[in-house]
């Protein structure tokens, strides 16, 4: 798929729920722990754009990470 807008109505209903809601907890428990954007994006290494990203349930996001 070419970058820019990404089209939601091409994926499956119920996967494109599961993103969102993972995206919806993944930020209520970054405001719970009383920790803003930025300060997640550094502490994952990643840019803030990528939280928000997450945060809203836009699929296509991408974060690779080290284990352990």
């Amino acid at each position: 798929m070419a970058q820019g807008k990404r089209i939601s109505a091409d994926i499956d209903p119920t996967a494109l729920h599961t993103i969102q809601a993972l995206g919806a907890a993944a930020k209520q428990a970054r405001l719970q722990a009383g920790e803003g954007q930025a300060a997640a994006a550094t502490r994952l290494g990643v840019h803030v754009q990528t939280i928000g990203r997450i945060e809203s349930g836009q699929r296509g996001c991408t974060v690779h990470g080290q284990a352990g």
